[in-house]
Formats: C-alpha cells, sequence, structure tokens
C-alpha cells in the first residue's frame, strides 16, 4: 500500500497523476470542505496533503513529467504546515471558548482596513522576498512561482485569523497556479486546481453569509430596543 501512495500512477487524458499528488489534493479539498465550516479537524487534514504535495513538487514529477522543481508549489507546502500549527492552536482555542454560535470553532469577520493595509504591505514584501529566493535557486518560472508562494501565506493567514477575504486571496493564488502549471505542460494537475477553485468560490459565499448571519442577533435586538 505505501509503495503504491508513494510511486503508484492513475493514466488520464492528456498524461498521467501520481497517486499521490491525487491522494494529496483530496486531503487539501478535504480541508478546504472543513476549513468551510469552520472546523478544527480542517488543520490537520491539510497538513497530510501538505506533505504528500511536497514529495510531489519537489521531485518534479508532476502529472507524469520529470522536470524542474516548481520550488514556489513546494514551498507553500511548508509554510501550510507552520501556519496550520498555528491555525489549529488558534481555533482551538476559539472552539475550547465557546466558538462560533452556529458551532463553528471562530465566526468570520472582514478584516480591518488596518488589517488589509498589512496585507498588502506583506504581500509585496513577501512577493519581493519569494522571487529573490526562488531566483537564485532555479525555479521553474519563478515570477508566477512567487506569487503563488506570498499568496499563499496570507491566504493561510487569513484563515486562520477568520478573515473573510481569505478565499479572495485564494482564488487569485489559483487563478496564477492554474496558469503556471498550464504553461509547464501538467495538464492534469491543472485540471485539479481549477475544480479546487470552484469550492474556493463557494467557501467564500459560505464565510460570508456566517459573518453576516452573525450579526442578526445583534440587529433583532436594535430593531427590538
Amino acid at each position: 500500500m505505501l509503495d503504491w501512495l508513494l510511486h503508484g500512477t492513475i493514466p488520464v487524458a492528456g498524461g498521467l497523476l501520481f497517486v499521490r499528488e491525487v491522494v494529496g489534493n483530496l486531503f487539501g479539498l478535504g480541508s478546504a470542505l472543513l476549513g468551510m465550516k469552520r472546523l478544527v479537524w480542517a488543520w490537520p487534514i491539510g497538513v497530510v496533503g501538505n506533505v504528500l504535495l511536497f514529495t510531489v513538487f519537489v521531485s518534479g514529477e508532476i502529472s507524469g513529467a520529470t522536470t524542474e522543481p516548481l520550488w514556489g508549489q513546494a514551498g507553500r507546502q511548508v509554510f501550510f504546515a507552520a501556519v496550520s500549527v498555528y491555525g489549529w492552536w488558534r481555533w482551538s482555542q476559539a472552539s475550547r471558548s465557546g466558538g462560533a454560535a452556529d458551532g463553528g470553532a471562530i465566526t468570520p469577520r472582514w478584516a480591518t482596513w488596518t488589517e488589509r493595509l498589512q496585507l498588502v504591505g506583506l504581500a509585496v514584501v513577501g512577493y519581493a522576498a519569494a522571487y529573490a529566493i526562488l531566483t537564485q535557486i532555479g525555479s521553474w518560472g519563478p515570477q508566477t512561482e512567487a506569487w503563488i508562494l506570498a499568496g499563499s501565506m496570507l491566504a493561510t493567514y487569513g484563515m486562520a485569523r477568520g478573515w473573510v477575504e481569505f478565499w479572495i486571496v485564494w482564488l487569485l493564488v489559483d487563478v496564477v497556479g492554474v496558469t503556471s502549471l498550464v504553461r509547464a505542460g501538467y495538464y492534469p494537475t491543472a485540471g485539479m486546481y481549477v475544480f479546487y477553485a470552484f469550492f474556493v468560490v463557494i467557501g467564500f459565499f459560505v464565510w460570508w453569509r456566517a459573518e453576516r448571519e452573525s450579526h442578526t442577533p445583534q440587529r433583532v435586538r436594535e430593531l427590538a430596543a
């Protein structure tokens, strides 16, 4: 079973997929679905997917093609795992303190303008640092890979903080990620990312609705008064 997970392949139109590539993305999708419901298990489930996908991207064995490693894609898996520990701790603390009224670990909210300006600043600095590092180590397509890495950092941190905007950042990361994978010829993997983006859009509206509903009791009390 372990050999099948590490070395098995699945033939698809336009090439083939490694089993660990598919399983890793399935864990990532599971993490997104649990994150959509704001359940603490989203974080450890995501870490398992991060480990599997790191081995795929760092080896360059994506969609059956062996080329240069996508260090931006691989690097973000490392960051995911690190930030997931923070998110796991933060959501666990919130859950033990009572959590959200609808059963989620946290109550979603929009970031303040100050927090948004901080995100923009972090995006600029993160992109510049990622581009410099990826250029030095010779990653394929450092321009797009740098945004994938920096954007992923911001999105994961935003999820840990419970900001609705993190879904928008994720969508921007996926758009660039799909473009990068198509240019590299990894069409099956790009297809999986498009499928994943569909759930990102749904997740945005789910969190947006939860954020609006979290203010309903307060509005009812204001109208009653």
